[in-house]
């Protein structure tokens, strides 16, 4: 009384399923990414420094617009800079990761 073993069949109807490879649309999606977000870091802080510029050369530049700026440069270069520390975090913990 012995009974043949033999494998499990997927049930009918059901198509198989192939392994994913890398896609071409994520590629380079973070590396786009991050330069896109270094690029508009830099933009407001160019903006900043722009509006500084033109208050002190005596140019018809409201102090208001200046300190939104100012605050919009900083509060975009805070973000990053977290965004940065967070990768750098994913990072270590990945290579303290025991194989």
């Amino acid at each position: 009384m012995s009974l043949p073993i033999s494998p499990i069949r997927p049930p009918a109807g059901i198509p198989a399923i192939e392994p994913a490879g890398p896609s071409k649309s994520s590629a380079g999606g973070f590396q786009s990414a991050l330069k896109d977000a270094i690029g508009r870091v830099e933009q407001f802080q160019q903006n900043s420094q722009s509006s500084i510029d033109k208050f002190l050369s005596g140019e018809d530049q409201e102090v208001h617009k200046v300190a939104l700026a100012t605050e919009q440069a900083q509060l975009a270069f805070d973000m990053f800079l977290q965004v940065r520390n967070k990768v750098i975090s994913a990072y270590q913990e990945v290579m303290r990761m025991q194989m």
